[in-house]
């Protein structure tokens, strides 16, 4: 609740530009009241035909978002959460999962409902139009309001106020806010319920960290259904009365044209390292007039954020040539928001996630669960990163033995990542799942060759994975993309000179062996066009691993 009553302190200022319109918060608070009477009048109590108890007696009914970016995503949530409800910023697969009461959808998206809805037999009433609904869930449409002049009287906004706060009442901070599906790149996404507290933990934790005011404007270019986009780019500036501008889409070429305009200049821009890459490689598209004015736009933001996957040490070098500032590297889940960061004011240490946010406990662990950093005041590791906070979910949606497998008795959350303490500095080895690779005794981190491989003048993208082998236990196999392709799909070094765009697996690993040890070396090279990764910029190595060497994957199983 306090996201949504933190709204109220900044009526008259701009919260959003999307569209080409600009949207105050007096305008997306009356929206959502809207949006929130509809449900109200809808009946949207509870999901229709659900089987399964509530979790909680004071958990609402789940509200699916189904919105471009924009007034209509937001409104949206503070609808959800006016009605007492959860919200649900995905759709399809999550519908049932989730067990939605409602959908919150915006009219363009009434054909898309249609055609989900011939999945499912249930019929169900869209406000101002009728489509066949999916589970028996009830869609609204979310309607622009006739935005309120400028100079509104003051009883109009005392009005609002008072709606807002009238709704807000009996509400608690452990009731349940919102439920965000983790990727599912190393197994099936599962449903994270985060409450108003936790939401609200993360909100402070980084509006202090990273220090936002009102004056700052964010140019959001990122999914708005991963704590990234939703809460790093969205909840937190508008938690302070900062505006937020939309794209529909990221695009290098609009991002570096709204970067350099200078009327109400961007101070904050996240991303995700494949978007900085995709920035770069425009910058570089460029004649020398137009680089010079990308260079000043880039020194002019206060605070760029990289997330979500790890940045490769190429791309956070050149970015900081460009711009004259490092890029902020953070490390966090779905399940517990950011729980590190490097500091805003402070050395940023490249290939690291940083140092705990204040509030945050953390800790790393050897597979029996003993202290991997036992009188080790600077340094531990590596061991599975461990994680207690206020800020952390409250449960798997529906799945109470995946939520009691996440914890232990202590109350940390088991992340799953591999981590080493140096310096005072965290650094993630990668996923214990899939990035590290046992080999010969070594365990190696899959993060690390891909670092050092990105490096390679032709290597535009890489994943490294292992691969069972009965006398190593893994070897190591490389999937690249080439800045100039050789044939798709080549694998174990097919391939010419290594020119034009060619690659082989002996050139490659001669490079290397410069660089990394011997067992460190690719065993196995396969060039594709491209890595295909989720919205996100993560590339699902299982999925590669069963498609790229199925012979291998089958010998695991």
């Amino acid at each position: 609740m306090d996201l949504l009553r933190a709204s109220l302190d900044f009526l008259p200022r701009t919260a959003l530009v999307a569209g080409g319109r600009s949207y105050r918060y007096a305008d997306l608070l009356s929206m959502a009241l809207a949006a929130s009477r509809q449900l109200s009048g809808g009946g949207a109590s509870a999901a229709p035909g659900a089987s399964r108890a509530p979790t909680t007696a004071t958990d609402g009914p789940r509200v699916a978002l189904m919105c471009d970016p924009g007034a209509g995503y937001v409104a949206g949530t503070w609808a959800a959460w006016l009605h007492r409800g959860i919200a649900v910023p995905q759709l399809q697969y999550v519908l049932e999962d989730a067990e939605v009461a409602a959908v919150l959808a915006s009219k363009r998206h009434a054909d898309r409902l249609h055609a989900l809805a011939k999945a499912w037999t249930s019929p169900l009433q869209l406000l101002l139009l009728l489509v066949p609904a999916p589970l028996g869930a009830e869609v609204h449409v979310i309607e622009e309001q006739q935005q309120l002049a400028a100079g509104a009287p003051a009883a109009v906004q005392q009005q609002l106020q008072a709606e807002v706060q009238e709704r807000l009442v009996g509400q608690e901070p452990g009731d349940g806010a919102l439920i965000v599906y983790t990727s599912g790149t190393t197994g099936r996404p599962k449903g994270a319920l985060h409450t108003h507290a936790s939401l609200a933990a993360m909100v402070r934790t980084l509006c202090t960290a990273w220090e936002w005011q009102p004056q700052d404007r964010i140019l959001h270019a990122l999914p708005l259904h991963h704590v990234h986009g939703v809460v790093n780019a969205l909840y937190c500036p508008l938690s302070v009365g900062a505006c937020v501008e939309m794209l529909p889409k990221f695009s290098p070429q609009e991002v570096w044209q709204r970067l350099q305009r200078k009327e109400d200049p961007i101070t904050v821009f996240m991303g995700v390292p494949t978007m900085f890459s995709h920035l770069l490689s425009r910058y570089d598209d460029m004649d020398k007039t137009q680089q010079t004015a990308t260079a000043a736009a880039a020194s002019g933001l206060r605070l760029t954020v990289s997330g979500s996957a790890a940045c490769p040490a190429p791309i956070m070098q050149r970015w900081e040539q460009l711009s004259g500032r490092r890029l902020l590297e953070r490390y966090g889940m779905t399940e517990t928001g950011m729980i590190l960061g490097n500091p805003y004011r402070g050395e940023r240490r490249s290939e690291t996630v940083g140092q705990p946010f204040p509030g945050v406990d953390v800790r790393i662990t050897h597979a029996d669960g003993s202290d991997a950093g036992a009188g080790k005041r600077l340094g531990s590791g590596p061991g599975e990163f461990q994680v207690r906070s206020p800020q952390l979910f409250r449960e798997y949606w529906r799945r109470p033995d995946a939520t009691a497998e996440a914890f232990d008795r202590h109350g940390f959350f088991l992340t799953g990542d591999t981590a080493v303490l140096e310096d005072g500095y965290y650094r993630l080895l990668g996923r214990s799942s899939v990035d590290i690779i046992k080999h010969g005794g070594y365990k190696i981190s899959a993060l690390a060759i891909e670092s050092v491989l990105l490096e390679h003048p032709a290597i535009a993208e890489v994943a490294v994975v292992g691969l069972s082998d009965e006398t190593y236990g893994e070897r190591i196999a490389a999937v690249v993309a080439l800045k100039q392709q050789q044939s798709p799909g080549s694998p174990s070094g097919v391939g010419g000179s290594g020119s034009g765009g060619r690659l082989t697996l002996p050139e490659l690993r001669s490079w290397a062996a410069d660089q990394l040890p011997a067992y460190q070396l690719p065993a196995e090279l396969v060039v594709l066009p491209a890595i295909p990764r989720n919205v996100m910029g993560k590339a699902n190595k299982k999925e590669l691993r069963e498609q790229l060497f199925p012979a291998a994957s089958a010998a695991a199983a």
